[in-house]
């Protein structure tokens, strides 16, 4: 994923050698010298992910004598863009990242991956409703998640007693009160990359869950029409806050984790607020230092009069899918990773965030424990809107809503080109 799909850390790749061909001989392979082999593609390429992988490796393989698991690690970037090549050759590595939504929907489309609520037994019952949601298509499993998080406000809880804020917001409203009181004491409110298109993308999607309902959400994708009311309301409600001039100077043309971004930003105490999956502490850290103990999390506000909820979250996260070719030692392989051994390791290890109940408390840091529980006890769930989507729509999204930001299009106009183009796409 780009930065926030994201690790949204430097990646250090690892990539090794690619098998001929890709992955999808798994068939061949598994009558090679009598034994089997599983061609396993992952993004997992930073530390301590890379070493929680290499280790489920090493331990599966115990367990499973003449099974052999073939590793390929790809960074985000090159990964799509491998996938993009092989998928359209039908050649799919036995296990491989998906981050679900449009691609693994063309992927199930295509009969490129198996049901895995056929095959993946009481294990599917163990994820939590938020976690395992990126991954079904037309309500059937093809994925299991590894991570799952969602993305809300972090905030610097120094910068808000100095403003005199005592309380974060609840509602939209109250909101847009914040960051005026944030302004009024010569305090930046909110930090954000409008460069990168994606970190801008979030507020207009929160806001269309919150006025007009992930219902809408979900006909919007089946019907490749944008145009609902309460999708247009979103991004007047969007150019609402972007009157009151809430960003750091020069915004539109920040980065997200550059020395002068908008994870810097929060990460040396210079603005109040950003909206930001979970990896926020991490990136700020790298990126600015961090403000440590200060560093708060409140999810995003309820619009008032609308059909969202306030426990209905946005977000993603990491999971694997199988191909439909592959052996029936790779089920066993993403069955085995989702155990709970396995997964605690994971989870301890701080690579990500729990999928399951019964891992949240494993998270040591509470506020990263408070995303955990929040996604565990979601209401509702909303995938990231460029990947929810076809990438051209997704991609759309992203770019319409940064022409708002720009002042350049009105709501209609956002609306009306997202729908263009996911009709062209349909």
């Amino acid at each position: 994923m780009s930065l926030r799909r994201r690790g949204a850390m430097a990646l250090v790749a690892s990539t090794l050698l690619l098998a001929a061909c890709g992955g999808g001989n798994s068939e061949n392979d598994s009558n090679a010298g009598g034994g089997v082999t599983i061609d396993w593609w992952h993004i997992g390429t930073t530390e301590p992910t890379a070493t929680i992988y290499d280790q489920w490796v090493q331990d599966f393989e115990e367990q499973n004598p003449g099974v052999k698991v073939n590793v390929t690690a790809l960074e985000n970037e090159a990964f799509k863009s491998k996938m993009t090549t092989i998928t359209a050759g039908g050649d799919m590595p036995d296990v491989f990242s998906t981050w679900g939504g449009g691609v693994l929907a063309q992927q199930v489309e295509a009969g490129l991956v198996k049901d895995l609520d056929v095959v993946g037994g009481t294990t599917m019952d163990q994820f939590t409703e938020a976690a395992l949601s990126p991954y079904r298509v037309n309500g059937t499993s093809y994925g299991i998640p590894v991570d799952a998080g969602m993305v809300g406000f972090w905030y610097n809880k120094a910068l808000f007693e100095e403003a005199g804020v005592e309380e974060t917001p609840t509602t939209w409203s109250e909101f847009l009160d914040v960051v005026q009181t944030l302004k009024d004491a010569d305090i930046t409110p909110i930090a954000l990359a409008g460069k990168e298109e994606w970190p801008g993308h979030f507020y207009w999607s929160y806001l269309a869950m919150r006025v007009a309902g992930l219902d809408a959400l979900e006909d919007a994708a089946h019907t490749n029409d944008f145009t609902h009311p309460g999708f247009v309301e979103a991004g007047e409600r969007l150019r609402e806050l972007a009157e009151l001039e809430p960003f750091q100077n020069g915004y539109l043309g920040a980065d997200y984790s550059s020395p002068d971004g908008q994870a810097a930003l929060m990460g040396s105490g210079r603005a109040a607020m950003e909206l930001m999956g979970q990896w926020a502490p991490s990136v700020q850290a790298d990126a600015g230092g961090g403000i440590g103990d200060d560093l708060g999390f409140f999810p995003f506000p309820e619009v008032e009069g609308g059909e969202g909820s306030l426990d209905e979250v946005f977000g993603g996260g990491n999971g694997f899918a199988v191909s439909a070719s592959a052996p029936k030692e790779a089920v066993d392989f993403v069955l085995f990773i989702s155990e709970a051994e396995q997964h605690a390791a994971y989870v301890e290890s701080g690579a990500g965030l729990p999928v399951t109940e019964e891992a949240i408390e494993l998270v040591e840091d509470p506020d990263l424990r408070v995303v955990a529980e929040t996604m565990a006890a979601a209401g509702g769930f909303q995938l990231y809107l460029d990947q929810a989507f076809p990438p051209a729509v997704g991609g759309q999204v992203n770019s319409s809503v940064a022409e708002l930001f720009a002042g350049v299009a009105t709501p209609e106009q956002v609306t009306e080109a997202i729908t263009e183009v996911a009709r062209a796409e349909g």
